[in-house]
């Protein structure tokens, strides 16, 4: 009961960020807002795979996928680290 309540709130707060982090990207063009809000949102797809593979199918495990959407998630947010002045 009380995993559940932490994954959702996890999931609830990675989903708030991503929509600020877009809000500020499109209202001010800031690049690296970009590159935070695609993170965000991968991150809130890891997370809601965490909630899948916990409480909806425990029998199945979505660790690679998970880790992979984890890894995708941060792949924008290293390239915009690196590349942008």
């Amino acid at each position: 009961m009380i995993a559940s309540v932490i994954y959702g709130l996890c999931a609830l707060t990675s989903l708030l960020s991503a929509v600020l982090l877009w809000r500020s990207y499109l209202r001010s063009r800031y690049r690296l807002l970009l590159w935070s809000a695609l993170c965000f949102t991968g991150l809130t797809l890891s997370n809601v795979l965490l909630m899948l593979d916990k409480l909806i199918f425990p029998d199945v495990d979505l660790l690679p996928l998970r880790l992979a959407a984890s890894l995708v998630a941060l792949l924008p947010l290293i390239y915009g680290l690196i590349t942008d002045d």
